[in-house]
């Protein structure tokens, strides 16, 4: 037997062109990839797309791609992830499943007796192994179900099984992720022979007692400057059985060759600044490369408008690089200091903010205010269904609101 995890994608996530095309590319390299290696079925442990309802375009990729895996007999197996899983349940995985591209292995009810949530196994015909996950929601919102999960009946299932889950796991946590909100392992079931994680973009693998093989893959492409500066690119695994022996590989993904440049402005003026990276860029084989460009350091005099970008970057296009970015969070001068960005994903700043105002007016204690405000945060941040009324979209948030807030 042989599948393949993948997990993070974040289809239609860049703004800008050419790098959202490299996430296709990534995209359709790895779906390939899978096909030539004959794997019995796929799975996608979240955040496929970048939202709940991604463009049309991204969309005819995406399903003439999953018509080839349906054609070739190799199902898709998938949980929505804290992006493309949406509070008002309308999201286009659940339009593709119907169409019958993929399969949503989050699937379950709340036993009304013990009041937990007893998940289903989702059976691959061809290999026989179960396979069953909890979805990802944004905040750690999703602690409820763990906390929630009627763990004994997974565990006493037997036969091969998978559990697929989209949430941080303090026991998988890298180092430069140690200040990360998480949830422990123990939340999870014991006894499966694999987890498929997502949501952590950091490749990890941890083989546990009473639990197996816990894994993440990070994402199958870069999702930020400081992604693609650490990693380059993305990559999936390959699950091998043989004798119940089982054998994980990490297949990287480089949907294009990646140079990091980072300067040292330390005691320099912008034209030197100027100079070594113009420099650098004529010394360096760059053509068709993605070169991200990092400066650090106090300069000696001037300020971040003195260094000619727009030179550099036509420079660099002109020895044909594919791409280039900057980033100058770290960069500072005796004129102007630029606000420092600490290098996390949205959702972690989005937290950090709210924690650092928490207790200001103490009505609830400190978890139970955080909680509610990234309740109220995605609440407020709901779109309108389709056919309905202003009037109606305001009364339908507000009987939400009242509900969450017990008035």
């Amino acid at each position: 037997m042989k599948y393949a995890h993948l997990a993070d994608l974040h289809l239609g996530a860049w703004k800008e062109e050419k790098l959202r095309d490299l996430s296709v590319k990534a995209f359709l390299t790895a779906i390939k990839d899978c096909t030539d290696k004959e794997v019995d079925f796929i799975l996608f442990a979240g955040d496929l797309f970048n939202t709940s309802l991604p463009s049309v375009d991204t969309l005819k990729i995406v399903t003439k791609q999953l018509k080839e895996l349906q054609e070739k007999n190799i199902p898709l197996y998938i949980i929505a992830g804290s992006h493309d899983f949406s509070p008002s349940g309308k999201t286009m995985l659940d339009v593709l499943e119907q169409a019958g591209l993929l399969i949503n292995v989050c699937k379950g009810e709340v036993n009304q007796e013990t009041k937990k949530i007893q998940l289903k196994f989702t059976i691959d015909p061809k290999t026989n192994v179960k396979i069953t996950g909890l979805l990802g929601k944004k905040g750690m919102l999703d602690r409820i179900y763990y906390e929630n999960l009627a763990l004994e009946y997974l565990e006493n299932e037997l036969g091969y099984k998978i559990f697929m889950f989209h949430t941080t796991l303090t026991e998988l946590k890298p180092k430069h992720m140690e200040n990360t909100e998480s949830q422990p392992l123990s939340f999870l079931p014991k006894g499966f022979n694999y987890y498929a994680g997502g949501h952590v973009h950091h490749p990890t693998i941890l083989n546990q007692p009473e639990y197996g093989i816990l894994t993440y893959t990070g994402a199958l492409f870069p999702n930020n400057f400081a992604e693609i500066e650490k990693y380059g690119k993305g990559g999936y695994y390959i699950i091998t059985v043989n004798d119940n022996i089982q054998e994980v590989e990490f297949i990287p993904i480089e949907a294009v060759k990646h140079i990091p440049i980072i300067i040292n402005c330390n005691h320099k003026t912008p034209e030197t600044i100027n100079s070594e990276i113009l420099e650098l860029i004529h010394d360096l084989k760059i053509r068709e490369k993605l070169i991200t460009l990092r400066l650090i350091g106090k300069m000696e005099q001037g300020k971040l408008s003195d260094i000619s970008f727009k030179q550099i970057f036509q420079t660099a296009y002109d020895y044909g690089a594919y791409f280039i970015m900057k980033n100058t969070s770290q960069l500072q001068s005796d004129i102007f200091e630029e606000i420092k960005i600490t290098q996390s994903t949205p959702e972690e700043m989005e937290d950090n903010l709210i924690k650092e105002h928490l207790q200001q007016i103490k009505v609830f204690d400190k978890e139970t205010e955080f909680e509610l405000t990234k309740s109220l945060l995605i609440n407020l941040n709901k779109t309108k269904r389709e056919g309905e009324t202003n009037n109606d979209f305001l009364d339908r948030i507000e009987k939400e609101l009242d509900l969450m807030l017990k008035i």
